[in-house]
């Protein structure tokens, strides 16, 4: 069996762990060295439970790096960010809406936060 992954990774099932070791031992008979196979099955058994939606997915989580401008940040970061902010039907719009809109809630948070 394989050793115990981090704590804050989501749990493998029966059949994940099967697949992963199949895809390690067939990488290991094409002369795969073992730390790179076992890298490889990882990465495919995360991926196939990306997809089927069982595994968070890093692209559709975060809002990016704060000291990066908006225009540098990907559209889901900035439709991740709008949905905190607040701001209707985020995934609706283009990027370059969701910049505009966002800036001008930073503006009007600024000048709140100011007032008081």
């Amino acid at each position: 069996m394989r050793v115990a992954r981090r704590h804050d990774m989501p749990r493998w099932s029966p059949k994940d762990e099967r697949k992963y070791e199949h895809i390690k031992d067939s990488q290991e008979e094409r002369g795969v060295p073992a730390p790179r196979a076992k890298q490889i099955a990882a990465r495919t058994v995360n991926k196939q439970r990306r997809e089927e939606g069982r595994t968070p997915n890093k692209t559709t989580q975060g809002t990016g790096n704060p000291r990066r401008s908006l225009e540098d940040r990907t559209k889901q970061e900035l439709v991740n960010l709008a949905r905190e902010k607040g701001i209707a039907a985020p995934s609706r719009k283009k990027k370059d809406e969701l910049v505009r809109e966002l800036r001008s809630g930073h503006r009007a948070a600024a000048r709140r936060s100011r007032s008081r």
